[in-house]
């Protein structure tokens, strides 16, 4: 049997028991408290969903961090200046402009997307925290914010749902579809893949689209849920993302992917976050965990 599989799983049953007979008295294991594991996971979900398309092609996106902060600020700039509907689009367009710019450098130019994504990071945010000199853009619409992720579906909150949404089609396309054979095929063997027809470059350029997309939406829920554009939302989002697509199954070296395995990696995290507030530890301390949890998830990848 291929544990590799199936340690997302078992990791996440253990970390769960272990809190749950740790803090059980400490609220742990309330609703509420559940919830709110979901839907601080909810967001690092669906930029992970978009991780996984970029890491199984045998890439990498470190930008989408910086990407969902300025999608952030611009999005809410545009809401106060002309309405709800120009300022989605705002948002969305941040996503579109970067993915293009990553792509188009990688797929036409041949620049290692490491290089390129690390460089955007760095422009994006300093963009974001250039056009609002450093302050938070308030998002008065409370159309938008009950949209994005600041009210309910029903039962279930927003952000829930729109990571569930996210998790759905993402394994459905990667699984089900002609795209995503590709997207696994140029991961796992470029060379080969282009024999078969499959033209690689415009695979590339597809993935770093899809996840600076992915990215501008995820920052657009993080304005719903604070009401309030910022340039730090979405700040180190990129290594909790990479950590959570690798805890999940999908290997760093490409040619595989596994969304669901993905969100339960996020869980994991959000998870992990949760005990350790719970238990008293400081946001120093707290980082010292995530850090071990990337070298774990690291460790644990292998080449198909």
């Amino acid at each position: 049997m291929d544990w590799h599989r199936y340690v997302i799983y078992i990791a996440f049953v253990v970390v769960f028991a272990f809190f749950a007979v740790l803090l059980g008295d400490q609220g742990f294991l309330s609703s509420n408290n559940l919830l709110n594991i979901l839907r601080q996971s909810a967001t690092i979900t669906v930029i992970a969903v978009g991780m996984t398309y970029v890491i199984a092609c045998a890439e990498i996106d470190l930008s989408v961090g910086s990407v969902a902060g300025l999608s952030s600020v611009c999005c809410a700039m545009a809401i106060a200046s002309w309405g709800l509907v120009p300022g989605i689009l705002a948002g969305l367009a941040v996503g579109l402009v970067v993915g293009t710019i990553n792509g188009g450098l990688v797929s036409l130019l041949g620049i290692p997307s490491f290089l390129v994504t690390l460089g955007m990071l760095g422009i994006a945010a300093g963009v974001a925290q250039w056009i609002t000199d450093s302050a938070p853009q308030p998002i008065l619409s409370d159309s938008f914010n009950l949209i994005f992720g600041g009210g309910n579906f029903g039962p279930l909150p927003g952000l829930i749902v729109w990571g569930g949404l996210f998790v759905v089609v993402g394994a459905v396309v990667l699984n089900k579809t002609r795209f995503g054979r590709q997207v696994l095929a140029t991961g796992g063997n470029r060379t080969a893949a282009e024999f078969t027809g499959i033209k690689t470059k415009r695979i590339k350029f597809q993935v770093l689209l899809i996840s600076a997309t992915v990215a501008s939406v995820a920052g657009m829920l993080y304005a719903g849920r604070l009401q309030s554009g910022r340039f730090q939302w979405g700040a180190g989002d990129e290594l909790s993302a990479i950590a959570a697509v690798i805890l999940g199954g999908t290997s760093l070296f490409g040619g595989s992917g596994a969304v669901v395995g993905t969100m339960f990696g996020a869980l994991l995290i959000g998870l992990i976050n949760n005990g350790l507030i719970l238990a008293g530890l400081d946001s120093s301390q707290q980082q010292v965990v995530r850090g071990v949890i990337i070298i774990l998830a690291v460790a644990l990848a292998r080449k198909k």
